[in-house]
């Protein structure tokens, strides 16, 4: 098969290498999947990239975690029925995994995929994945939504952006901070209530003219050290907090007191490592949300599998709306 890998750590166009590649076998409960759509996630961009905490774990890497394609054949234990399905799946490239997404394609355990409707892309499919389960873990982290008030952080972002569009799938009101008008009218496009530009509004104040002064229930946080001064004082009590990034401030100073003092839940989520039944709800409930109701599923950018480097740097340069996409 046609793949991309790297051996050493560093720039996209330095250490991406294009060329053959032995196709897996699938093994007991696996899948051979020939992948249709890959997607490309910072996290991918990040590993490959190196750095503090992302040194290489194997000698050779085929990075991307998500990824939507065909099933083409099955290892033991697999049944035969999944021959010939559309599938959505993640966790490629991660979590003691070599060999991800950026091939034509993979072998996974059949835990990992999901049915993809014939009316949703393979592209859409690939941005699904790592961002939209990130988002459903985060949402459901604390319980139920239906008939509160959930705060999205950064809603117009590809987590945030799913995030705010299972909330109102699931009975939420939804507030979203976004940081222009732009990507506030993505935010209201996704389902948003209420949206909040942070560059140009008071957050605190508008929080409170919107919730009455009760404050919200639940927080899914894009940066939780940076944004601890806004949202714990918008939680009413009881409220949770999950987030999945503090770039804004890496080790934030936790005023203990005041969540102790109005009972307040706060949980990092990472998804390779978050509760397999947690996971497993929300690749159910996001199957059945893209075959069921309204969806946006953003494709940024598409790129030939050749152009792998060119994915990775278009996720870096942090202005993509979307996803990125490779397509072997």
């Amino acid at each position: 098969m046609k793949a991309v890998w790297y051996d050493r750590q560093g720039p996209a166009r330095e250490v991406l290498q294009y060329g053959e590649a032995e196709t897996p076998t699938p093994g007991r409960n696996e899948a051979l999947v020939r992948i249709r759509a890959s997607g490309v996630n910072p996290s991918d961009a990040g590993m490959r990239r190196g750095g503090p905490g992302a040194s290489m774990a194997y000698p050779r890497i085929i990075p991307n975690s998500d990824g939507a394609g065909v099933v083409e054949a099955v290892g033991p234990g697999a049944p035969a029925s999944l021959v010939g399905r559309r599938v959505w799946f993640y966790n490629g490239q991660r979590n003691g995994r070599a060999f991800g997404t950026a091939a034509e394609h993979i072998a996974l355990d059949i835990d990992l995929l999901s049915p993809l409707p014939d009316a949703v892309s393979f592209a859409e499919g690939a941005t699904l994945g790592i961002p939209a389960m990130t988002a459903h873990v985060s949402l459901f982290l604390a319980g139920p939504v239906q008939g509160r008030t959930v705060l999205v952080t950064g809603g117009a972002g590809a987590v945030g952006h799913y995030a705010v569009q299972l909330a109102k799938w699931a009975g939420a009101t939804v507030i979203a901070t976004v940081s222009s008008g732009a990507k506030g009218e993505r935010a209201k496009a996704g389902g948003a209530d209420h949206v909040i530009d942070y560059r140009a509004e008071d957050v605190a104040a508008r929080l409170r003219e919107i919730t009455g002064g009760e404050g919200v229930d639940h927080v899914v946080d894009v940066d939780f050290g940076g944004n601890l001064a806004v949202t714990l004082p918008a939680l009413k009590l009881n409220g949770s907090i999950a987030f999945y990034a503090t770039r804004g401030e890496a080790a934030p100073k936790v005023p203990a007191g005041e969540m102790m003092r109005k009972n307040i839940r706060a949980q990092g989520v990472l998804l390779p490592v978050s509760p397999h039944e947690a996971r497993r709800r929300a690749q159910a409930d996001i199957s059945r949300w893209i075959a069921t109701g309204p969806r946006i599923l953003s494709v940024a950018s598409r790129h030939p599998l050749a152009d792998t480097a060119g994915a990775h740097e278009a996720v870096e340069r942090g202005d993509k709306v979307g996803t990125v996409v490779v397509e072997p």
